[in-house]
């Protein structure tokens, strides 16, 4: 944003250079980015924070100055003198959407000749980089230089039925703005209407058939309020950015309308020769208001550390249009003014007079603090989560908690409804996550394009499930990860083993170890997006914990992903519930560990897992492990059949085993498998 230094001179007297200037306005917060020559004049480019549109301006820039230097602003002259005919007998205003246009002012100037602007109007303007257009097109993109407020000039003659209508438009209606282009309008758009038709959009652009031009000899001048959010989401549907929504997206001063109407009557009666009609109409169903702020000189210490007094904050305050009142010797109230939309609370306040102190006088050291910091509940567990995730050589992922909602459902396998974000920041990804998968999935892709084939990753976040529609979702932490790719490529020995279903059930199965959860099973399931055969859902307690299997090779195709890719996601909020088994320390046996091996042949249906709950079932202490060492299918077994040979470590705590003990035991086994699986033992 350009601003002139003879404009503001004219506002404020200033008896600091151009620099000096720009270095006291970027020290109170209005960044200064250049300072440039322009013949016998200098412009300041502002960079401004989207909470200051009350410095879009040359007022709202010598506000700041008088504050700086102590001087007295001189505010444009906006005194009109009007006609004996009455506006309200011309026309009239009605709002039908006070919430989005909360003030309305319309002022009738009869009898102007349009044409070229007067040299001094010009050049201004075109300092500013600004075109000159007409004379009444020009005050009003001078006043909105001057004191920041975006007005709109309508042929009076064109309007159908003389008066105006703000309301929301019409599905389908058609507007074409001034730029030419024929607009078509949704029943959320806010429009200011004629009798008959929208003649312009709120707080963006006016319509081409009712501009001004050569021909017209009376004019309605708009000055209005529109509520911000409509104008950035109109702005943003149509493609559109006007100084206008510019202003307006930002948020306006809800006392000005009235002003910067005076002060373009006046400049057009001066400049075009018009007659004023008496009286503004000025429709403010409910009036706004700001609600008056506490601050007091212990939160003023604490917050700035230095010891500035409420006199010298009641100072700086009143000088920047505060309402202050004095509550007491060590504090006072202050009301915002209107154009300061940006202060809500006591700090606010505190900026307000840490930033004319001088922000350079905070000095730089810690404030004390006499407690002591501790973990958030159940963070030294999650720190394990993340400590057994990464020995097992998955890295970390942070992804978005907005994800696409085409690939959200493709995940969607309970059904769970998704939060959808009324303003998202990516029109892409609208919805808030029910699953971690999405995001690791893109992730996952991002590295495979970039030729990285083996990856690992997990991820510790929130998903949000909807409730009903005025709740907040039900938010909950979740365990995520993937994987693809070889299971170790430095490894010589093991090198292009492909990392599996197995794999992945192991990392699930060391998770649940270090949690010491005992009695989990990993039951088949059967889930849209998991390949079938390769999916399972781990159960803890008779409670689903959650899933993992091997990604369905039609979603696989659909994200282009060209290997095979392992997923899973756990309830970590149900994780870190469980209690784990609590830990006993007992004396290592002294007495020898025998191990006897079985091989047998079972039904192709029969799982090892309920092989191994079986055997553990039989409640025998003296067997003290039980491992699969090996597994055969082919060639003399008949195709529906498959053959298990496992290992028995057996101790006692107390004695050595006899060999009628070993044999006796190793019977009971054989037994079991054979009577409950139908096995057929190997001799």
């Amino acid at each position: 944003m350009s601003i002139s230094y003879n404009w503001l001179r004219e506002l404020v007297e200033i008896d600091l250079s151009p620099r000096e200037l720009a270095e006291k306005l970027t020290m109170i917060g209005l960044a200064v980015d250049t300072v440039e020559p322009a013949g016998d004049d200098y412009l300041f480019e502002f960079d401004l924070t989207s909470n200051r549109p009350d410095a879009l301006s040359h007022l709202g820039i010598a506000r700041e100055i008088s504050v700086i230097t102590g001087r007295p602003i001189k505010y444009p002259e906006t005194a009109v003198s009007e006609d004996d005919q009455p506006a309200s007998e011309m026309t009239s205003v009605e709002i039908h959407e006070p919430e989005l246009c909360p003030r309305y002012v319309a002022r009738l100037i009869m009898d102007v000749q349009v044409g070229p602007s007067p040299p001094w109007l010009v050049e201004r303007l075109e300092a500013l980089g600004q075109r000159s257009i007409n004379n009444i097109t020009d005050i009003t993109n001078y006043v909105l230089r001057e004191l920041g407020h975006p007005t709109h000039a309508f042929d009076y003659e064109k309007l159908i039925g003389r008066r105006i209508v703000v309301r929301r438009a019409r599905a389908g209606e058609r507007l074409i703005t001034l730029d030419g282009v024929k607009r078509t309008l949704t029943d959320d758009m806010l429009v200011i209407a004629d009798a008959a038709r929208p003649v312009a959009l709120a707080g963006i652009m006016g319509g081409e058939e009712t501009g001004i031009s050569p021909t017209t000899r009376h004019v309605l001048l708009e000055s209005a309020y529109f509520q911000p959010q409509t104008v950035r989401r109109t702005a943003r549907a149509l493609g559109m950015e006007t100084d206008a929504s510019y202003h307006f997206g930002r948020g306006m001063d809800y006392a000005m309308p009235p002003v910067a109407a005076d002060r373009i009557a006046r400049l057009i009666a001066e400049i075009a020769g018009g007659r004023v009609l008496k009286g503004a109409i000025d429709v403010y169903p409910h009036p706004l208001h700001h609600q008056p702020i506490r601050l007091r000189h212990e939160r003023l210490m604490r917050i700035i550390g230095l010891d500035i007094s409420i006199d010298e904050a009641e100072r700086i305050l009143r000088g920047l249009g505060f309402e202050v009142n004095r509550t007491g010797r060590d504090e006072l109230t202050a009301i915002a003014p209107s154009w300061r939309i940006d202060i809500e609370g006591e700090d606010d306040l505190v900026e307000e007079v840490a930033r004319h102190v001088g922000y350079e006088k905070i000095t730089m050291e810690l404030p004390p603090w006499a407690g002591a910091g501790e973990y958030l509940p159940g963070e030294s567990s999650r720190r394990d989560v993340r400590q057994v995730m990464t020995a097992l050589g998955f890295d970390e992922a942070i992804t978005f908690s907005f994800v696409n909602d085409r690939l959200q459902s493709l995940f969607n396998a309970d059904g769970a409804r998704a939060e959808v974000l009324m303003n998202p920041i990516d029109e892409t990804r609208p919805v808030l996550r029910t699953t971690l998968i999405p995001g690791l999935l893109e992730s996952l892709s991002h590295n495979l394009n970039r030729g990285v084939r083996n990856v690992r990753l997990f991820e510790v976040g929130k998903c949000f499930f909807k409730r009903g529609e005025n709740e907040l979702p039900r938010e909950r932490e979740h365990l995520g990860f993937v994987a693809t790719g070889l299971v170790n490529e430095r490894d010589w020995k093991h090198y292009g083993e492909p990392f599996s279903f197995f794999h992945l059930k192991a990392a699930v199965e060391c998770l649940l170890e270090k949690f010491r959860i005992r009695g989990s099973q990993f039951a088949a399931t059967s889930v849209s997006y998991l390949h079938p055969g390769q999916a399972a859902k781990v159960i803890v307690d008779g409670d689903a914990l959650g899933l993992l299997g091997q990604l369905h090779p039609r979603i696989a195709a659909e994200l282009k992903l060209k290997q095979p890719v392992f997923i899973g996601e756990l309830n970590l909020e149900r994780l870190l519930a469980l209690e784990g088994e609590p830990v006993r320390y007992q004396p290592l046996s002294k007495y020898p560990t025998v191990v006897r091996d079985i091989s047998f042949i079972v039904p192709e249906h029969v799982r090892y897992g309920e092989v191994e709950a079986a055997i553990e079932g039989l409640g025998i202490e003296e067997i003290v492990a039980i491992q699969l060492f090996d597994v055969y299918t082919g060639k003399p077994l008949p195709p529906d059949k498959r053959s298990l040979s496992i290992s028995l470590r057996l101790r006692a705590p107390d004695r050595t085993l006899t060999d009628e003990e070993i044999n006796h035991i190793v019977e009971q086994v054989m037994d079991l498998l054979q009577q409950q699986f139908g096995a057929e033992i190997r001799r």
